[in-house]
């Protein structure tokens, strides 16, 4: 069993810049693949980002390349997502989660955070 508990939301001006931060419990990045999705109200929840386990490669949204970018450091358990040039529209609930396959939808994922809520204003 693995939690997640993503934390860094908050309110910020368009064309600033969060990190986001993604905890887990126990030794799991080791084992899982892992990325960040967001919902945003009335809207399906999207991909965003997803880093292998071995840190080597990467996969964005387009909607998001070249503004954000995925790390993780497993020593801490912990992965980042670092947003720059923030827009309104990426105003949203920002969710955490890992698999142990490669599918990158929603329904493919085998654990999920809480989210944590990210609002961008014009």
């Amino acid at each position: 069993q693995v939690q997640l508990v993503e934390s860094g939301g908050g309110l910020v001006q368009a064309g600033g810049s969060l990190r986001l931060s993604c905890a887990a419990s126990g030794r799991t990045f080791s084992n899982y693949n892992t990325g960040w999705f967001r919902q945003a109200p009335g809207k399906e929840r999207e991909f965003v980002a997803a880093i292998w386990r071995s840190g080597g490669s990467t996969r964005y949204a387009d909607s998001v390349k070249g503004r954000f970018t995925i790390s993780r450091d497993t020593a801490k358990n912990t992965m980042y997502l670092e947003m720059n040039s923030l827009k309104p529209e990426d105003t949203a609930v920002y969710y955490c989660a890992a698999t142990y396959g490669y599918n990158w939808n929603p329904s493919g994922m085998d654990y999920w955070g809480k989210g944590t809520l990210v609002t961008v204003s014009s």
